[in-house]
């Protein structure tokens, strides 16, 4: 049997020459950091049974040296080679200098020239002095092992090593990524780093593209400033270097396959973005600087909110671009990116994400500071959001509107600290080293196409002009901002460079500069590599949802000997497929409604309903913290194996070229989570896209995403979106917490016709109501104060018969009912599950001069309808509007305008008035008892009439 490294070394006798010593330390070396000692001692003590696997044949817990010294014995002897005496200090510092490999590896960043105002003040890196490993300058010509590290030699002088290790980690660029666990990605850029020494060599070619890349990004800042001075725009002065690194990055996505790109960021240097990579014509956006709209609809937005969609040209063929449009709440963009992303690549079917690449660019105080990066890092890799890996850029401008403090800023030590969570790599670099801006690009674009995980660049900076042109930051930096008016800009330093280089001339730099701004003043394009004519096919035609009215009656009928055999397939569970009993019997009820032999309930209704979509040939996404089962145990559109865990999903199994069904229960997030499927579904109109809150008043949480994209994209930016909220809505004295979906938030944003808000109150409404929403080619958001007590309510009910013909009603009168028209003096008015309270109050009372009219869709106000279900109410003496939810929550307030314009119509003399909860602060009472009284009193005084 061949020798082991080990019994090999055995053999040169380290330890007879008096070596057990060092071989301890370079044991205790191997514990602290494998990697700091030489890879054949790490295979060895790899497979120490001491170490792996905490027993040893021989000597339980033996110690390193006695484990040598066993191996002396047996194999020792045998050998019969006496070893050379070797110098233990040698070895010894053998040992330190592989230790101060890794900590340059560890901590070479904290010492990287990576800011290019220098004034950014870091303490000395102890770990990186030759003293602290026992070294010391009289050792540099002393010759060590290096093999650890990629330097291109074996073996080197100790000032060699340290050159090289300089140059790689403490140069312009910082790398973090010892924090990675998975041994091959740390392998991975540390190989990438070391064996160029961070800094590659780059062609005559490419030098100039980069220089020719930052004339322009200077030159478009430089003509937007004299030709609107004080205007603001967001400038990217301090930061050019952005676009030099996007155009790279583009390029060698490009090289890979990649069909797509989406990009997300604020506002710092978008129109720098829009013009010199987009391709947006120069003229377009000097009009929207003279105040024309860039949509013939809607209000608009500010043109440093803008988005853009063009194709260019790479080596590995034609890219789509997407720039996502960006309100001002900066991060919120990055999920919905990701969504985009996710649309695109389940369009194409690009299951590793190679197709698509999300890229991200951030503002360094944002990124730190808000909650939804951490979000869209969370969900980085989770089944239901992963793209594949993101490339996140931080512009890093080193301050914070005026806040530039760190500790004031944060509480890490750089802003991207937050990235670690989820081990990305994050690679700082001086943004006035345009080759090493280069460098850390391509090193991110590989990265992440290796490994499919995210990757960070912190391109440190700074802003020339302040938070905005308009601005004063002396006021607060005056230090920062002395610096900065004698600060080089980038263009000029590096032209320098190749000057000095003799790689141009200065006349054909200035040239080159002139050229630009000769294509600005003449309004034509400055992208580089923009295709004129592009393919159309890496694009999605929306041509069909335009322009489309929302009306109210919409036929969403279904064959029923169809909709039955879809039962049939929903109801079916494979065989030896064990369920729990609670979630058998729920499927054999619903076998039994299939039959006729129950009434439909709530979630066969809605299971139906997905069914019927995708057998029509529409794709569904569902997600939400409680999907597959559904909070309140109702939906079961997953089924769990009881043995063994393993899931059966019916909506999958309808068909083998049925559309995709995906549902995933969510993580614990609702802002990133919705931003996400917003993303989506503004990506892909022809898939029924749902989100459904644990509780309905979770969706506080995502606000943002609710004010800025969901009720205001369109007329901001003309986006459709075919979005779905589900938002559970009801109260049964659950408390403040668990009863509103916040009706009267969504209601107060409701205006030219943006959303629809809807309040079904059957199985067959929430069935009729999802078809309509997909089949009709209309794309407006869809917000659904769902029921969580009528889930499972007696009344609550329906026929399959009521699913398969029909539409959804806006408004549900009492045409069928026992109530009298000409007998009704009062008509009571309301949303929700309040009817069935007060139904069941006005059955035990025996109470037939009130009839209930149901308003089933709060917006648009079907007036017409409802115009319709009062007509026959000839004797009508009093209207009554009756909710759950206190008087200054719910429909009241934002509704009751169009109640009156249709009372008015009816009876001039009609007034409306209100029952319901008392004007609160808090949504609802914390207590049962309260809670019923209440409800007691607003159902007397809506019902009882009149009064005695």
């Amino acid at each position: 049997m061949a020798e082991s490294y080990m019994e090999q070394q055995w053999a040169l006798s380290h330890l007879a020459g008096g070596n057990s010593k060092y071989l301890e330390e370079l044991f205790e070396a191997y514990l602290q950091d494998p990697n700091s000692v030489p890879e054949e001692w790490r295979n060895e003590f790899d497979k120490l049974p001491s170490v792996n696997d905490q027993v040893h044949n021989d000597i339980p817990q033996a110690p390193i040296r006695d484990h040598f010294l066993l191996l002396g014995k047996s194999r020792g002897r045998s050998v019969g080679l006496v070893a050379p005496s070797i110098s233990s200090e040698h070895e010894r510092k053998q040992v330190r200098v592989h230790q101060l490999g890794t900590a340059y590896r560890f901590r070479g960043h904290q010492k990287a020239k990576i800011d290019p105002l220098g004034i950014l003040q870091r303490p000395p890196v102890p770990d990186l002095d030759l003293h602290f490993h026992d070294l010391s300058k009289a050792d540099e010509e002393t010759v060590f092992n290096c093999s650890n590290l990629y330097i291109g030699v074996d073996q080197a002088p100790l000032k060699d090593i340290v050159n090289a290790l300089e140059k790689t980690y403490c140069s312009s660029i910082g790398a973090e990524f010892t924090h990675i666990v998975d041994t091959e990605q740390r392998r991975w850029i540390e190989r990438r780093m070391e064996s160029v020494r961070s800094a590659p060599s780059f062609s005559k070619h490419a030098r100039l593209h980069i220089l020719e890349r930052l004339t322009a990004a200077e030159g478009l800042e430089k003509y937007l400033g004299s030709k609107y001075p004080g205007t603001k725009r967001f400038g990217l002065e301090g930061g050019e270097a952005l676009i030099p690194m996007i155009d790279e990055l583009i390029q060698r996505a490009g090289s890979y396959g990649a069909k797509e790109i989406v990009i997300g960021m604020a506002h710092r240097g978008r129109l720098n973005m829009l013009v010199n990579i987009l391709g947006k014509n120069p003229r377009d956006l000097f009009d929207e600087f003279e105040g024309k709209s860039f949509i013939d609809m809607g209000s608009g937005d500010v043109k440093y909110h803008q988005g853009f969609s063009s194709n260019v040209m790479t080596t590995g063929g034609e890219v789509h671009l997407a720039l996502a449009f960006n309100p001002s709440h900066l991060e919120i963009a990055s999920p919905v990116v990701e969504g985009s992303v996710r649309a695109r690549q389940d369009r194409r079917k690009d299951t590793d994400g190679s197709l698509v690449v999300p890229v991200n660019i951030h503002g360094d105080a944002a990124f730190a500071g808000q909650g939804v990066v951490m979000e869209t890092f969370q969900m980085s890799q989770t089944r239901a959001y992963k793209t594949g890996g993101t490339v996140h850029i931080v512009i890093n401008n080193q301050v914070g509107f005026t806040t530039s403090r760190q500790e004031d800023a944060r509480s890490t030590e750089y802003c991207t600290d937050v990235a670690k969570m989820v081990q990305a790599p994050i690679f700082h670099v001086n943004g006035d080293d345009p080759e090493a801006v280069a460098f850390v690009t391509q090193m991110a674009i590989d990265f992440r196409q290796t490994f499919k995980r995210d990757v960070v660049i912190d391109l440190v900076c700074y802003r020339r002009r302040g938070h905005n042109e308009a601005d004063e930051p002396a006021m607060t930096q005056p230090v920062m901002y002395s610096k900065i008016r004698s600060q080089k800009t980038t263009l000029d330093l590096y032209a320098q460079k190749l000057v000095d280089e003799n790689l141009l001339s200065s006349d054909e730099f200035k040239d080159m500069t002139e050229n630009y701004r000769d294509l600005l003043d003449k309004g034509m394009h400055v992208a580089k590599s923009l295709v004129t004519e592009a393919d159309k096919s890496l694009q999605v035609d929306w041509t069909p949802y335009l322009n489309q009215k929302m009306e109210n009656h919409f036929d969403t009928s279904y064959p029923l000997k169809e909709l039955q055999e879809l039962a049939r397939l929903m109801t079916h569970v494979p065989e030896g497929f064990p369920l729990q009993k609670q979630v058998q019997k729920i499927i054999t009820d619903r076998q039994k409604m299939t039959a006729g032999a129950l009434s439909i309930n709530w979630g066969y209704a809605e299971t139906l309903a997905y069914a019927s979509i995708l057998a029509q040939g529409h794709p569904i996404r569902f997600t939400g913290q409680d999907v597959g089962r559904g909070t309140f145990v109702h939906r079961h559109a997953v089924l769990h194996n009881n043995k063994d865990g393993s899931t059966y999903i019916p909506l999958q199994n309808l068909a083998e070229d049925q559309p995709h069904f995906e549902i995933y229960d969510s993580f614990l997030s609702e802002e990133a989570v919705l931003a996400f499927e917003y993303g989506y579904s503004a990506t892909r109109p022809d898939t029924l896209v749902i989100w459904e809150a644990q509780f309905g008043d979770f969706a506080n949480g995502a606000q943002v995403v609710i004010d800025q994209f969901i009720t205001s994209g369109e007329n901001k930016w003309g986006r459709l979106s075919g979005l779905v909220m589900l938002l559970p809505h009801g109260y049964e004295g659950q408390g403040p917490e668990h009863s509103s979906a916040r009706l009267e938030r969504f209601l107060q944003l409701c205006a030219e016709q943006n959303i629809q808000v809807c309040a079904p109150t059957t199985p067959a409404q929430v069935y009729h109501m999802l078809r309509r929403q997909i089949i009709r080619n209309l794309r407006k958001p869809l917000v659904v104060m769902s029921p969580k007590s009528l889930l499972r309510h007696k009344d609550a009910v329906s026929t399959l018969e009521e699913l398969a013909d029909g539409h959804f009603r806006t408004i549900i009168d009492e045409v069928d009912s026992s109530i009298e028209p000409k007998n009704v003096q009062r008509v009571v008015l309301c949303s929700g599950k309040v009817y069935y309270d007060l139904a069941e109050f006005r059955r035990e009372n025996g109470i037939n001069n009130v009839a209930i009219i149901r308003v089933e869709q709060l917006y648009p106000f079907p007036e017409d309808e409802l115009q319709k279900a009062m007509a026959p109410y000839v004797n009508l003496e009093d209207v009554v509007w009756c909710q759950e939810e206190p008087m200054n929550q719910g429909a009241w307030y934002s509704s009751q305008h169009h109640m009156r314009n249709v009372i008015s119509r009816h009876n001039p003399d009609l007034y409306l008035s209100y029952a319901g909860r008392d004007a609160s602060a808090s949504p609802a009472a914390g207590y049962m008892k309260l809670h019923m009284e209440q409800l007691k009193k607003f159902l007397d005084d809506a019902l009882v009439y009149p009064k005695k």
